[in-house]
């Protein structure tokens, strides 16, 4: 195979509702630094599609040009071997006006780039899939990789709460907590029933949970343990907590079960304050005076609607 040089460049598409953007582009800020109101953004960073409980596809970009004629001169130097391929281009909702191609078009586009490559083309069961696209009036072709909702497996879990974070937003947190987990350590004083666990130990993040709940932590175990992840899940009070750690979540308690004063959550904030550099609060209040209060700077923010219950989600670093 006459193998293609990646040029380091990625793009990602994404879906989302309304009520998701604003979670979503601050997840892309912690993934990229930067967002975009489109559903598309192109990025040096590499994210495994499958982390982002928003995003649909990822193209490694091998080849670009100005035309669809340079992709496929290029793509005519290509030779497969004995490996088979497919080439599809990527349905996307919200293109900009010169970009968009319609369904005959698509199909029609798609014949060319697999004519132009040399090898046998396999429609069902491929060797490599090739994302194909126009963006910001350029042309990208390169290797295809779908997302694999793995936060919809999450949604049955054994123990629930009905103010619990969904798995879609839990999955965001973690990701807006630690967007890259290789070294960093982190802890979630607050679990409760282990939601925000769930979702980043099954992306490989490091992190260990606590509560003062027994009942919340039995169930966050047997949450952990139901979906054949490995966690660490103590039982005791924040302020217990003697290990320093790169970043802390901390989903504010307010249900029947664990109902925190005011008092009590600017004693959660100033725990914190010891034991982390990097701390993500989710409130369903604004609480700006008592976490500048604790020693912390508000970083980036935005809110979580679902439905008419919006939380409200906090990135602080220690000031210095």
């Amino acid at each position: 195979m006459n193998r293609l040089t990646a040029t380091g460049d990625y793009i990602y598409t994404y879906a989302y509702t309304n009520d998701e953007k604003a979670l979503c582009q601050m997840e892309m800020r912690s993934f990229f630094g930067n967002d975009t109101n489109e559903k598309i953004i192109k990025s040096r960073v590499e994210i495994d599609a499958s982390r982002s409980p928003f995003m649909k596809e990822r193209i490694e970009v091998l080849i670009e040009g100005e035309t669809l004629q340079d992709i496929i001169e290029q793509a005519a130097e290509v030779d497969m071997a004995d490996t088979t391929f497919k080439v599809i281009f990527l349905k996307i909702n919200g293109l900009a006006e010169e970009d968009y191609v319609g369904y005959s078009g698509k199909r029609d586009v798609e014949r060319q780039i697999g004519l132009a490559i040399t090898g046998e083309a396999d429609v069902h069961h491929p060797g490599v899939i090739f994302g194909l696209m126009p963006f910001a009036g350029r042309w990208y072709m390169g290797r295809y990789t779908q997302s694999e909702p793995i936060w919809f497996h999450h949604m049955k879990k054994p123990r629930e709460y009905s103010t619990a974070l969904s798995t879609r937003v839990a999955r965001a947190v973690a990701n807006i907590a630690v967007p890259n987990p290789m070294g960093v350590k982190a802890v979630d004083p607050c679990c409760g029933i282990g939601t925000v666990l769930v979702e980043a130990l099954s992306m490989g993040i490091d992190i260990v949970g606590r509560d003062i709940n027994p009942l919340v932590v039995e169930g966050s175990r047997e949450n952990i343990a139901h979906f054949g992840l490995t966690g660490r899940v103590e039982m005791g009070s924040i302020a217990e907590v003697e290990m320093a750690y790169d970043v802390a979540i901390i989903d504010m308690p307010y249900n029947l079960y664990t109902h925190a004063t005011p008092a009590d959550q600017l004693g959660i904030l100033k725990a914190a304050y010891p034991m982390t550099e990097k701390l993500l609060v989710v409130t369903i209040e604004t609480m700006d005076h008592m976490i500048e209060e604790a020693g912390f700077v508000i970083t980036d923010r935005c809110i979580a609607k679902k439905g008419l219950f919006l939380r409200e989600i906090v990135i602080c670093q220690k000031a210095v």
